[in-house]
């Protein structure tokens, strides 16, 4: 699970990540000192599944903050007072951490939210299908007939060996549809199906089509989870 901390408190940012690398189940890929910086970084696309998140700091407050996510991940409070823990559970918070934190209830509360992780991802992984509405019908794809996914506009095509379904959707809402395992985020503009990807070359991916093959680029702020996540044998 990809995670990040916000909190304007170093001594507790430090025994986080202190925790966070004990848990092999766990990533901690940055950690901030205050709620702006951390939506700069969430607007790169960046995919995090769990927040570690402080609730009394600088600038914006973690409650603040929570209301500028649309489709906020797990969130666990780490916070020296409990008068907050009321409203934080408003917005489905998975726990509320105490300081100074002990490791055997951080322990419970990212058990817990990795076992909501797991659940999620068996219920995206379980069906192969998703169904596209073309005019007035719903069409069956199965995940392995959909090559990538391209924004346009309000809208995203779905492009298959034989033919692109244009449906008015949003990248973030369909992304959510799609089983990470299966589907990639490699450009704010697509979305592509991992196990078509042929070549990879400098800053495009190949992908084979009829004959022919479709060029897609890789996005910058995408590049470094693309490479983590694929099988790669490179020295």
């Amino acid at each position: 699970m990809n995670s990040i901390i916000i909190d304007d408190d170093k001594l507790s940012r430090r025994i986080i990540k202190e925790y966070v690398n004990k848990l092999e189940f766990l990533n901690l890929h940055d950690s901030f000192d205050n709620a702006v910086e951390a939506i700069n970084y969430i607007k790169q696309g960046k995919e995090i599944d769990l927040i570690f998140l402080d609730i009394e700091m600088p600038e914006m407050s973690g409650l603040e903050f929570l209301d500028t996510l649309k489709n906020p991940p797990q969130i666990i409070i780490v916070s020296s007072k409990e008068n907050y823990a009321l409203e934080a559970f408003e917005y489905d918070v998975t726990d509320y951490l105490l300081k100074p934190i002990v490791f055997g209830r951080f322990f419970k509360a990212v058990d817990k939210a990795r076992g909501n992780y797991l659940k999620a991802q068996d219920n995206r992984d379980h069906k192969n299908e998703i169904f596209i509405k073309k005019n007035s019908s719903l069409i069956k794809l199965k995940y392995e007939e959909i090559l990538w996914v391209e924004a346009l506009e309000n809208y995203v095509i779905v492009s298959t060996y034989n033919e692109r379904y244009t449906i008015h959707f949003t990248m973030k809402a369909i992304e959510k549809k799609l089983p990470p395992s299966k589907f990639m985020r490699v450009h704010r503009s697509y979305i592509v199906n991992i196990s078509n990807i042929n070549v990879i070359q400098d800053n495009l991916l190949i992908i084979p089509i009829n004959g022919g093959v479709k060029t897609i680029p890789i996005g910058k702020s995408y590049k470094e989870s693309l490479m983590n996540d694929l099988n790669l044998m490179i020295k």
